[in-house]
């Protein structure tokens, strides 16, 4: 037990609120120093983890460490190329060796902003291929270097991104779509494969997010505005909304869900 959460337990929090803590998990998140997933490393710091913030780019992983330990949390920054198996092995082993384990994995990087809209048939094929590197085979081989480290811990939790893209079939972006959904797919089947190790394997669907990340193709106002129509929740999505949920599913009160892909989008999907 870490010195974190035996203070959690010994500080007289009840035990149910407990078991919604996420204080002194390690979680590694991938493609967190930008957009999304530097959001959730922030606000898992603020709710007592110690996010692993696995960038491709350090500086801006060093970056979000930086507005973590200024606000008084913890975080380590880490490089991660998770289109190199090499490179994501590295990473594992370097979390391991400086913090003991790895409670959650997170696997948010992806490509996606910098991508033009091209029908499928002038999708250039290396673009094609890089994507699928990425998206599918990058998660896939976080997944395999950290359940090794759950496995021996007993206990573990896997969290992939998907998308709305993939049940409302957008167009002009079928590589995309098509590796996020592949990650429903690899949810469902992965968590099959851990359950027995103690390990729960769950998807995110998250809406169209708005982020400091710039984009090859912004949204117009009017698109926003007919997207914002469709949901049940009249205003636009921002990272934030998808942090009470990765907490909830990277906590001990999530412990009887896998293999779930749960849709976090205003209802938008829903309401189609």
């Amino acid at each position: 037990m870490s010195d974190v959460v035996k203070a959690a337990q010994d500080s007289g929090v009840p035990e149910w609120a407990r078991d919604f803590s996420v204080t002194g998990r390690v979680v590694v998140i991938t493609g967190a120093g930008q957009g999304i997933g530097r959001e959730v490393a922030r606000q898992f710091a603020a709710a007592g983890a110690v996010p692993v913030v696995a960038d491709l780019n350090l500086d801006n992983a060093i970056s979000v460490v930086g507005e973590i330990t200024a606000r008084g949390g913890k975080a380590l920054a880490l490089p991660v190329d998770v289109g190199d198996p090499g490179s994501i092995q590295t990473m594992v082993d370097a979390v391991v060796a400086q913090l003991g384990r790895i409670d959650v994995l997170i696997n948010n990087a992806a490509i996606f902003a910098t991508l033009a809209k091209r029908k499928f048939e002038l999708i250039p094929q290396d673009e094609w291929d890089r994507v699928m590197k990425v998206n599918i085979n990058g998660p896939l081989v976080c997944a395999r270097a950290v359940a090794p480290v759950m496995r021996a811990q007993g206990w573990g939790r896997i969290i992939n991104i998907a998308s709305d893209a993939v049940p409302k079939g957008v167009m002009n972006y079928m590589h995309y779509v098509t590796s996020k959904s592949a990650m429903i797919g690899m949810t469902n089947a992965m968590a099959r494969e851990l359950g027995e190790d103690g390990i729960n394997v769950n998807c995110i669907r998250p809406g169209a997010v708005a982020t400091e990340v710039d984009r090859a193709v912004n949204p117009t106002q009017d698109l926003r505005k007919t997207q914002i129509a469709q949901q049940c929740i009249k205003r636009g999505m921002e990272p934030p909304d998808l942090v009470g949920l990765m907490l909830f599913l990277s906590s001990p009160a999530s412990s009887f869900i896998t293999g779930q892909t749960i849709a976090c989008d205003g209802g938008y999907t829903h309401s189609s």
